[in-house]
């Protein structure tokens, strides 16, 4: 069997900047890349509702705009599986046997569940759904034998749970679930985007995020609007560039062909950098405004952003067919899903409609039981 990729997202709205670099262009790349088997992309729906149960319609009305995220950026669905996890509730069913194999404190170890619940100001009123998404998670990854996950790397305590998981089923029950490993983007960078006011992470929770769908205008507003470094208040100033989440983002976009395009002098052909090294350097001895770092950025996100806006406009045109894309994707789904959990409850012995030695042998037991009772009878 060759390698299983299984990836995806909740659908608590757009898509933005830090999925396209921390794991859709990655999920492209491995799509066309011809080396895996099979590539399952999860729209985790179910999850959503874990911390929205309120607002239902949030989740569904993003369900469509994850989709057309996904497809706009190259997720090609005839290379891919995109799913709904509501669609195949044999997650649901993998999901209540694996939770007889963690321990609620260590759930609340979980380092992503921690920083998560902190970020949704839950506190002490946590929904117990959102509490088991790392099992939930496990559910999905070995549903589908997957042995590759493709991450960011705050997800990482994620997987490690799930491995986790892994490990006591096939030590307790025999060698079922496939164990699986992360695979981290290339580009440090990429890891983790930081938001454009400068938090450590960008989040569509808290709101300062740059998403898939902006307009031209509304990137243009975020990026001149971004924090930088505090510090650098004129011009002249020596500034960072370590941990400004300007040149985090230029770090993680621009190429080469965005400084022969955009620092190019178009009388004598001279670049006025030649890459973004030449650039942070400029910045860090001074002489480079905050103004000029931001309308390159603008640039390339411009220059990046320009054909996933075409491709979704495209696609806004054909609504009802991105539905039956994931109506066949979770079909098929589910048919994968519901022979693994067949699998996992022929493991831990809940099989009874294939389990004939028990039935058999409760046969036996009664028919046993029943002579000795007729016999006595007849004693008497």
């Amino acid at each position: 069997m060759g390698h299983i990729i299984l990836t995806g997202d909740r659908p608590t709205g757009r898509l933005h900047l830090g999925h396209l670099v921390g794991s859709i262009s990655q999920r492209v790349e491995l799509q066309n890349s011809g080396e895996y088997e099979q590539i399952f992309i999860e729209i985790a729906d179910a999850q959503a509702t874990t911390d929205n149960s309120g607002n239902i319609q949030k989740v569904k009305d993003n369900v469509i705009e994850v989709a057309l995220d996904y497809l706009s950026c190259g997720i090609d669905p005839s290379k891919s599986t995109i799913f709904l996890q509501s669609e195949v509730p044999e997650l649901s069913d993998l999901t209540f046997y694996y939770m007889n194999l963690v321990t609620l404190a260590r759930l609340q170890r979980n380092p992503t569940v921690k920083q998560e619940i902190v970020y949704r100001g839950f506190e002490s009123s946590i929904p117990v759904g959102f509490m088991t998404y790392p099992i939930s998670q496990a559910a999905d990854i070995t549903a589908f034998n997957a042995d590759i996950v493709p991450v960011g790397d705050d997800q990482l305590p994620m997987i490690e749970q799930t491995r986790e998981i892994v490990r006591t089923f096939n030590r307790l029950y025999g060698e079922t679930l496939v164990l699986p490993q992360a695979v981290l983007p290339k580009n440090e960078s990429c890891q983790r985007l930081p938001g454009t006011d400068g938090q450590a992470k960008m989040s569509k929770s808290i709101g300062n995020c740059i998403y898939l769908a902006d307009s031209p205008e509304e990137v243009t507003r975020k990026v001149m609007s971004m924090y930088t470094d505090p510090n650098h208040l004129k011009v002249d100033d020596p500034g960072k560039t370590e941990g400004n989440p300007v040149f985090v983002y230029l770090d993680a976009f621009c190429k080469q062909k965005h400084f022969e395009q955009y620092f190019k002098n178009s009388q004598t052909g001279e670049l006025e950098y030649n890459d973004l090294d030449e650039l942070k350097a400029h910045y860090e001895r001074g002489g480079l405004g905050d103004m000029k770092i931001k309308k390159f950025l603008n640039y390339v996100l411009q220059d990046t952003l320009t054909p996933i806006r075409a491709k979704r406009r495209e696609l806004e045109n054909h609504i009802s067919e991105v539905y039956q894309i994931l109506f066949n994707g979770s079909d098929k789904a589910r048919k994968v899903a519901s022979e693994t959990l067949a699998r996992v409850k022929q493991a831990i012995g809940l099989n009874y409609r294939t389990d004939f030695e028990l039935i058999n042998s409760q046969v036996e037991k009664y028919n046993e039981l029943h002579e000795m009772s007729e016999k006595k009878t007849k004693s008497r």
